[in-house]
């Protein structure tokens, strides 16, 4: 449970970093950004692998290119369920979902390397 909800504090950490960087994507608060980044956890674990499975021959045929169109929507969907949560357009959706993707690795390795090095 603690894992879960330390993800959630990165992803919405995450979340606020790219709504500060892109100017197509606005976060109203720091709670909304919890809750996107919830929402986006959600998304990911179960409508997400639903779209891969029913896109299986068109991501074939694009080479799992068809796959960035999948994360584009899930954050678009995201932007239509979350109040104060909004981005503009496809590529601001492309962007920010590679920000916070990144961004989120970064601090879970950061996290991870601290925790190692402070029990050792």
């Amino acid at each position: 449970m603690i894992k879960f909800f330390t993800k959630a504090i990165l992803t919405s950490v995450s979340v606020l970093l790219a709504s500060y960087i892109l100017k197509g994507v606005s976060v109203d608060s720091t709670l909304t950004a919890m809750i996107v980044a919830i929402v986006l956890g959600l998304l990911n674990s179960f409508v997400k692998p639903i779209l891969i499975i029913l896109t299986i021959p068109i991501t074939i045929f694009t080479l799992g290119l068809f796959l960035i169109f999948i994360n584009i929507l899930i954050v678009k969907w995201a932007s239509d369920i979350v109040d104060g949560f909004r981005v503009e357009g496809w590529g601001w959706a492309l962007l920010f979902s590679l920000i916070v993707s990144f961004t989120s690795s970064f601090l879970e390795k950061m996290i991870n390397k601290y925790g190692e090095s402070e029990s050792n």
